[in-house]
């Protein structure tokens, strides 16, 4: 029998008429409380709709529905509320409070403002005291956290989350947090515990934590559907869908229990591919076109950093690629300033399909290598590392292995550098956790990655790793700088910014010049007046060099350089847009059309090579990548490039599998070409070329 599809069930602000009426009669808070705590949602929320309705003008109504609300999961609904509640009274610490609660769920910075702002209001409100204790400790802040968890044991010795706050910083620090733990007789203050192992990357720890709140509650839905959620990321399958099973029909049914429980109905969908040391989860639909080009990309990544970290895995590394954007997505709900592209979660990783993103716009490989160096960091330390060390490794990680891989400098970090809105290293955690702007997380991703450059160039790769095993004994950031480097965080934070400044400076100051001059650069080749582009381009061309996205320079002076039959200068400029980090497919593959036109057929097929990092659901191209190995001689990279075309599922079935069989052939396989000249003869009986070459074989 098939299963039903999981759904969300949210309740409604609106009521009719009719219900209304029948509503407004013996209705109480008591009454909306009562229902609420007996789990019958549909009728407290009535009763709450009553209520607010019949007392238009009472705030405390408006609030508690709310909260009502936010624990239904319906966070703008709740907010919606709040606000209603404060235009009848500005000052009320409850709605205020709640806002800060709808703010902290998204890791919205706003949240300590509005926590604090109900503070003053009620000093007494020990849940907001406790919502910065927690909001403190997120950003890593020790200091304040202990300072905002005492003030909440003072207003309530028994504070659920003021012990936990205390708690999860001396276990975060594998030290005794038995005065702490031996207070605790809440449900809730293990969950806490849980939620902050979780976001430190400690899942298995984290576990256990939500293990030891439901044996205190069963019913505590939030944390078996954290349980859940976290088994599911490390694999644990089985015993995942139980859990959230269990809170679905329970009538615990937020996002990430509903779509978890989605995305693993979608398993049936994924083969699975296991081989030493790694086990490969791929669409059915394009696990034949995908399994050479990740399997090979996994294993040359597990052996680079096996020698870089000095590091043998004790488990296979487990990697997951989705097709459907929207099903990676599950994989990360509620999990800050994790990349869009993958995630790692100890030796699961998961990331998007190439098919899942415009052709161009994602380099599989390098997101690939990002995961995989988290894998080992988090294994080397037992996932004891602040969160900027683990992306700036992974990022310096991206382009030590290709310098056209990674990110380059984008508008949003020359802003930032211009901006001086760079955080300081003992801070940086933060940028990824709570940003106080939009783009915040991405200039994080940089900064982390290029203060690991730094480190690198000033004090050798080893270094890096002596800091990550410090990391792993429980060093913080500003102890690992002064006993690994020998430097105070202030001092590194003036030096580095200084290098930083020097490596950036021409695009940083240059930036307003060189995007007016850019524009008419456009301008020009709008006009075709090509000499004219040449001149304006070349100028600024190296103002900002990173600049590869739509409407480069590059382009530009390629295009122009062509109208003037000068290839050879057009080949230079495409080349050095395709070395910097270019990876729009059409430039690429007129790069590559100019090189074999020229005789240079091996570059020619290293450009297009990169395609394939960034592009793989293109059958012209591995078409023409295969000829290419064929006229080079490189008879595996042509089978290899041949079989994406049969994996392709090509209208010409008999031609594709002809082409599969010569380069067969050619590298002495010869059952394999047999079996491709047979599959081409079932697809077309008549073809000639394949009629011919069984013969020859048969002889």
């Amino acid at each position: 029998m098939p299963r039903k599809p999981y759904k969300l069930f949210p309740l409604r602000l609106g009521v009719s008429a009719v219900i209304f009426a029948s509503l407004l009669c013996g209705q109480t808070p008591e009454r909306a409380e009562a229902l609420w705590k007996a789990r019958r949602h549909r009728e407290a929320n009535d009763a709450f709709k009553a209520l607010v309705n019949a007392n238009p003008k009472n705030a405390d109504y408006k609030v508690r529905w709310g909260r009502f609300f936010l624990a239904r999961f319906q966070k703008a609904d709740a907010a919606a509320l709040f606000q209603e509640a404060l235009a009848i009274r500005k000052d009320h610490p409850g709605a205020l409070l709640g806002l800060a609660l709808v703010a902290a769920e998204g890791f919205e910075s706003k949240a300590v403002e509005l926590a604090k702002q109900a503070l003053e209001i009620d000093p007494k409100l020990v849940e907001a005291q406790e919502t910065l204790a927690r909001l403190a400790l997120e950003d890593n802040d020790t200091a304040k956290a202990i300072e905002e968890a005492d003030k909440a044991l003072a207003i309530s010795p028994a504070s659920p989350d003021g012990l936990a706050v205390r708690a999860t910083i001396e276990l975060l620090a594998d030290r005794d947090a038995g005065q702490w733990l031996g207070r605790i007789q809440s449900a809730q203050a293990y969950q806490t515990i849980g939620h902050f192992f979780v976001l430190n990357r400690r899942y298995e720890e984290g576990i256990e934590y939500y293990r030891k709140a439901l044996a205190l509650d069963p019913e505590l839905w939030s944390a078996r559907a954290q349980l859940g959620v976290n088994l599911m990321r490390l694999g644990e399958e089985r015993e995942a869908r139980e859990h959230l099973e269990k809170c679905y029909n329970n009538d615990h049914r937020d996002q990430p229990t509903v779509n978890t429980l989605r995305l693993m109905d979608s398993y049936k969908n994924f083969v699975t591919h296991k081989g030493d040391g790694m086990i490969l989860k791929l669409h059915k639909n394009e696990s034949e076109l995908l399994l050479p080009y990740f399997e090979g990309e996994l294993k040359r990544a597990l052996q680079v950093y096996e020698k870089k970290y000095k590091l043998k895995l004790d488990r296979p590394v487990q990697l997951e690629v989705y097709p459907e954007h929207e099903d990676f997505a599950v994989r990360t709900m509620g999990m800050p300033g994790l990349g869009a592209l993958g995630v790692t979660f100890g030796y699961v990783v998961a990331m998007d399909s190439p098919s899942g993103r415009k052709p161009g716009a994602f380099h599989w490989a390098s997101t690939l290598w990002h995961e995989l160096s988290h894998v080992f960091v988090l294994s080397a330390t037992k996932h004891r590392v602040p969160r900027w060390f683990t992306e700036g490794m992974a990022v310096h990680e991206e382009t030590a292995i290709s310098r056209d891989w990674g990110d380059r400098l984008d508008r949003e970090a020359i802003f930032a550098i211009k901006n001086k809105k760079l955080l300081p290293v003992a801070e940086l955690d933060r940028g990824f956790v709570r940003p106080t702007y939009p783009t915040q997380v991405v200039v994080s991703y940089f900064q982390a990655g290029r203060i690991c450059d730094y480190i690198k160039k000033e004090w050798g790769y080893d270094k890096l790793l002596d800091m990550m095993h410090a990391f792993a004994k429980g060093a913080s950031t500003i102890e690992v700088f002064e006993t690994q480097l020998n430097v105070k965080t202030k001092d590194f934070d003036e030096r580095f910014l200084a290098w930083l400044d020097q490596e950036t400076k021409a695009a940083v100051e240059g930036f307003d010049e060189w995007r007016k001059r850019l524009r008419n650069v456009a301008e020009l080749a709008k006009a075709s007046k090509h000499d004219e582009v040449i001149a304006e381009a070349t100028e600024i061309r190296d103002i900002y060099p990173d600049y590869v996205e739509a409407g480069n320079v590059y382009e530009f002076l390629a295009e122009a350089y062509l109208a003037k039959q000068d290839k050879k200068a057009a080949i230079a400029e495409l080349e050095r847009y395709s070395k910097i980090g270019g990876r729009n497919p059409p430039v690429i593959k007129k790069l590559a059309a100019l090189l074999e036109e020229a005789d240079r057929k091996k570059d020619a097929a290293s450009h297009l090579e990169r395609i394939n990092f960034v592009h793989l659901h293109d059958e012209e191209l591995h078409r023409k990548l295969g000829d290419l190995h064929m006229a080079l001689n490189d008879f595996p990279g042509a089978i290899r490039e041949y079989r994406a075309v049969v994996a392709m599922r090509p209208i010409d079935k008999a031609a594709s599998h002809f082409n599969l069989a010569k380069a067969y052939l050619q590298d002495r396989q010869t059952e394999q070409a047999k079996d491709q000249i047979l599959l081409a003869l079932e697809a077309a009986p008549g073809y000639r070329p394949a009629q011919k070459m069984l013969l020859e074989l048969s002889k």
